[in-house]
């Protein structure tokens, strides 16, 4: 989107607006019309800041002894490129220690799943994990995944280079977006707000939130809560 130096002054494009809703009393309005001056603000924001990730110099080029395995058998790292030139992986807390991958991880790859082959036509998108592939791939179907394409981390050298794996070997999810421009893989920009950048009361989440799941629940009354997460399963 091309940055525009005279934006109209949020309030105005509020009073432009002009939106009511059936049955409001002035209170509503007047807080609704304060909240969607923040909201037009929060718009900009999230706009410059994308902006700013755009213009980020060329990262640390990708040297690294990288295997992995998916469905068609072994590749190395530009293989996770298809014929895209960028590339977005998440680490996935499916390590072989656990009996379950993480269920936080699961719904964002399940929201993932129903907007992955229009991702794919732009980018390649690689969901990597360090347990076996007939593991995961079995857990794909068991989630009924179609369009994900996920890999095994061989060697454990990517998720140990690119910080999916804690000192005592657990499972940490991460998200990296790497470039292939003329012949040359280098990392664009890496998630890397955790439990140090977190606002008290907070979970640590980076921003925007990649799960959708928590946009949706913003917009309610409940909110996120403070002690619900996604599970893998729910009673019928």
């Amino acid at each position: 989107m091309t940055q525009n130096p005279t934006l109209v002054p949020a309030a105005e494009l509020v009073k432009r607006n002009g939106a009511t809703q059936l049955n409001e009393s002035t209170e509503y309005r007047r807080a609704r019309d304060e909240l969607l001056r923040e909201e037009i603000e929060l718009r900009r924001h999230i706009e410059r800041v994308a902006a700013l990730r755009r213009k980020l110099p060329p990262g640390g080029e990708v040297i690294g002894d990288y295997r992995f395995e998916g469905e068609s058998g072994p590749t190395d790292f530009a293989g996770l490129f298809g014929d895209k030139q960028t590339l977005v992986v998440y680490s996935y807390m499916f390590g072989p220690q656990r009996e379950r991958p993480c269920s936080m991880c699961t719904s964002l790859l399940s929201a993932w799943e129903g907007e992955a082959r229009d991702m794919q036509q732009r980018i390649a998108l690689a969901v990597v994990a360090r347990s076996p592939i007939e593991r995961l791939l079995a857990f794909k179907r068991e989630r009924g995944w179609r369009d994900l394409k996920l890999y095994s981390d061989l060697n454990g050298n990517f998720s140990r280079d690119y910080h999916a794996i804690a000192p005592d070997n657990s499972d940490i999810p991460e998200i990296n977006v790497f470039t292939r421009r003329d012949g040359t893989i280098r990392l664009f920009w890496s998630g890397e707000m955790g439990s140090e950048t977190v606002d008290p009361g907070q979970d640590p989440r980076g921003a925007p939130d990649p799960m959708p799941i928590w946009t949706v629940l913003d917009m309610t009354p409940e909110g996120r809560g403070t002690d619900w997460y996604p599970k893998l399963d729910y009673p019928a």
